[in-house]
């Protein structure tokens, strides 16, 4: 590790909540990598020897339920960090990490993190607290959205996080990553694409997907895309960095 930009790492909204010096003393450990498509960050019963801090991209969390079935339990971004269990101190992990959309991270040993957030008062630990709160929203949110809302709607909230992870309103995207997000046949995917295109919300073409217009694409979603954003967004609030 060599140190990573501050400037850089407030990419983070996490990281983005740690004063100048709290985030430098941080930073000395860390590096930037970057999140290859299909890259698998941990796998289930082995423990997790970095966390990451995504900047660009998704990294998926999902839950292998055998004979090829995985399904998604929740997704991180710029909002988040993977390796969640090493702050909870819950040991080897259940589920398996992987990137499913290419970007960019702050990484940073598992054995570091835990040394800078140890410290019960301290801000990383804080930040942290907040950042499991908001992971839970996300699972319930999810658990209660892909039992009653639509596909569409689904899709479209999907559309809207990713877009919002990536900072721009084009990016990769494969059909299978979003069929297995959504728990259901690539064919639906392929229709659901396909609607979306007819009706001027999106373009998608050889993997690539651009959102042409984004109010229209919020109006197909449910209210799960704006509830977990703002609980998101209050919970991570950037607190000023005073030096």
């Amino acid at each position: 590790m060599t140190g990573v930009d501050v400037a850089v790492a407030r990419g983070n909204l996490l990281l983005n909540r740690l004063t100048e010096a709290e985030l430098t003393l941080l930073l000395a450990e860390a590096g930037e990598v970057d999140l290859a498509l299909s890259a698998v960050l941990y796998e289930p019963g082995a423990l997790v020897e970095a966390v990451h801090f995504p900047l660009s991209g998704v990294v998926s969390i999902v839950t292998d339920l055998g004979n090829g079935d995985l399904v998604e339990a929740a997704t991180v971004g710029h909002e988040g960090m993977s390796g969640i269990s090493v702050f909870l101190g819950a040991g080897a992990p259940t589920e398996r990490a992987s990137v499913q959309v290419a970007g960019h991270a702050i990484t940073l040993s598992a054995d570091a993190f835990e040394r800078a957030a140890a410290a019960v008062d301290g801000p990383l630990y804080a930040t942290m607290r907040r950042y499991s709160q908001t992971l839970f929203t996300q699972l319930a949110r999810n658990a209660g959205c892909n039992r009653v809302h639509t596909v569409r709607q689904r899709t479209a909230r999907w559309l809207l996080t990713t877009a919002d992870r990536m900072h721009s309103p084009t990016f990769q995207l494969t059909q299978h990553f979003l069929a297995q997000m959504l728990a259901v046949r690539r064919a639906s995917v392929s229709k659901q694409a396909h609607d979306l295109a007819a009706d001027g919300c999106i373009t998608y073409l050889r993997g690539t997907l651009t959102i042409l217009d984004r109010p229209r694409l919020e109006s197909q979603t449910c209210a799960c895309y704006q509830v977990v954003r703002d609980a998101t967004e209050r919970a991570l609030a950037p607190t000023g960095h005073p030096r």
